[in-house]
């Protein structure tokens, strides 16, 4: 968290209206928290002390949980920084399928007490239900599901537990074996009895550069419930420019093969190139995705990735602490930043930026931009003029020529306030064919916005179910045609920052009725296809027996 030695020109106690948005169009996001019954306050135990691990706020991840097909709800809490414990601990909202949602933590054994950071969750036994990591200030925690609605801490018997401070986490299958990996990426070699930091004489919260990176951990299923530390086999350690904060597994080179793009906090950024072998090469300096465009290591917080130029190609979006990165990808191993030609730059130079997340928000096929943002240093206000704590978050509509324009103005109330930002996911919870929005503030309530307007154009939900492959279709590569052009998605556990969205593909298809083609690029090499389906439907399409089966 790079905290910014430019001066803005713009107060963020101003809400600008950008240029050519009419004032009287339909609320984009309505805060519906309460009415949906979700009362969840993030806690982070503020301190005299100020430890730098109060400020940063957790996550979330939207996963049904109980097989009702309904979005269930995972929001992690934080807790007393002294003891490192959850007074309050995590909570599981079951979605009870008419818009509310009812705190079932106790019954189903996930109120975890660590000082919590991140969720992320797949189904790692692929036996047909969704389980449950939890990075912590401290050691992390597994939780199996148990198939009825309860869940069992397994962390030490599956050989989890990350001891370092970790702040997200993914589920891959690097090696292609059918079974799900885990990648955490760690923060900081902190703890609480590290000497106070002052700023002008008053303690504030202390720079990462004062505290030393940690490594990295890669684990390998073994396909018995339990797992391995593969780490320093594959390659991907970096403990001394690690400064982790995000990490996003997806297949950039479309080589068919997982690779990780991992943020560093004022360090550069890794993006590591899978080599068939089970090990990883960092590509980021060849990439073009270490640095800026300027050679500068950014303050980089979370990420997410995706197809917003429609090209076939999957490219990343950064969140930092001055100004969001936008890296398309050029194909065969390269990518260039455009954050400037694509409208990012001066709108996001004023915030810090720290979960983004591509989504179709109305549905017109092509992706467009949510970031959740808040200053990391609560004594900002002192030390700067132009800044502030909390900010607005911001919505971007994507154009359809690779350009945003920021419609934060419209987008509802919600986005007239400031906020701590930290964790956003995105799903449909209330399955009306649009994409909802989660989002988890530090130190403040949770809230959850629904979408408004998506569902007046058309749309198409894909959900995988793997046989060969691991049973969530995560890794695999899903690409439809329809009248107004092609879209290609891949399922993707961990993202933007500390918390994992829906594994279910949307797609927006504006007034497109029928998809003339699905193709499924499954991780472990089978290709699918279906012909003529109809819009405004989800679909589960089963993975062939073996990995050469086409239909």
């Amino acid at each position: 968290m790079l905290y910014r030695q430019l001066l803005s020109v713009l107060s963020l106690h101003l809400f600008i209206y950008p240029i050519g948005i009419s004032h009287s169009q339909q609320v984009i996001f309505a805060d519906v928290t309460q009415v949906a019954g979700i009362f969840f306050k993030h806690e982070v135990g503020k301190t005299d002390h100020k430890h730098i691990v109060e400020t940063m706020g957790s996550g979330l991840a939207l996963f049904d949980y109980d097989n009702d097909d309904d979005l269930d709800l995972y929001l992690v809490n934080a807790g007393d920084t002294p003891t490192g414990q959850n007074t309050v601990g995590n909570v599981l909202y079951r979605n009870d399928g008419d818009g509310t949602f009812t705190d079932v933590s106790r019954l189903a054994g996930v109120s975890d007490l660590g000082y919590g950071m991140a969720a992320t969750a797949a189904d790692y036994d692929n036996d047909g239900d969704a389980d449950l990591y939890v990075a912590n200030f401290g050691v992390d925690a597994f939780y199996c599901n148990n198939g009825d609605g309860t869940f069992s801490n397994v962390t030490q018997q599956a050989g989890l537990g990350n001891p370092e401070w970790g702040v997200a986490s993914t589920f891959l299958d690097y090696d292609l074996d059918g079974n799900l990996d885990l990648f955490v990426v760690n923060y900081l070699a902190y703890h609480t009895g590290m000497p106070v930091t002052r700023f002008r004489g008053q303690i504030g919260y202390g720079h990462p550069r004062a505290y030393t990176g940690t490594a990295d951990r890669l684990y390998q299923n073994n396909g018995d419930g339990t797992f391995s530390d593969v780490s320093l086999a594959a390659g991907i350690t970096n403990a001394e420019e690690g400064r982790g904060m995000g990490v996003v597994a997806f297949d950039y080179d479309n080589d068919h093969w997982p690779d990780l793009y991992v943020t560093n906090d004022t360090n550069r950024n890794f993006l590591y190139r899978n080599n068939h072998d089970g090990t990883f090469t960092d590509e980021s300096l060849l990439a073009g995705t270490g640095y800026d465009e300027n050679g500068t290591a950014e303050g980089s917080m979370g990420v997410d990735f995706g197809d917003y130029d429609c090209d076939g190609w999957l490219d990343l979006i950064v969140a930092n602490s001055e100004t969001a990165t936008l890296y398309r990808n050029e194909h065969h191993g390269f990518f260039v930043e455009t954050t400037v030609d694509a409208g990012l730059s001066e709108p996001t130079f004023r915030f810090v930026g720290f979960s983004p997340i591509f989504l179709d928000y109305d549905n017109d096929t092509y992706l467009d931009l949510f970031s959740a943002n808040g200053h990391p240093q609560d004594m900002i206000e002192l030390l700067m003029d132009s800044e502030t704590y909390a900010q607005v978050d911001q919505l971007f509509r994507n154009r359809g020529d690779s350009t945003f324009e920021e419609v934060s103005a419209i987008a509802g109330d919600y986005f007239r306030s400031p906020y701590v930002g930290r964790a956003c996911a995105g799903g449909d919870y209330d399955k009306d064919g649009d994409l909802d929005l989660f989002i988890s503030n530090s130190n403040q309530p949770a809230v959850l916005l629904r979408n408004e307007v998506g569902n007046q154009k058309n749309w198409l939900q894909i959900r995988l179910q793997g046989s060969y492959s691991n049973r969530d279709g995560i890794g695999s590569r899903v690409l439809i045609e329809s009248q107004s052009g092609r879209q290609t998605a891949e399922v993707k556990s961990g993202s933007s920052y500390a918390s994992s969205s829906d594994l279910r593909l949307h797609f927006g298809l504006g007034t497109d009725t029928v998809v003339d083609r699905i193709q499924i690029h499954w991780s472990r090499g089978a290709v699918q296809e279906r012909f003529r389906v109809q819009a405004n439907q989800m679909v589960v399409i089963l993975e062939p027996s073996s990995s050469s089966s086409k239909k």
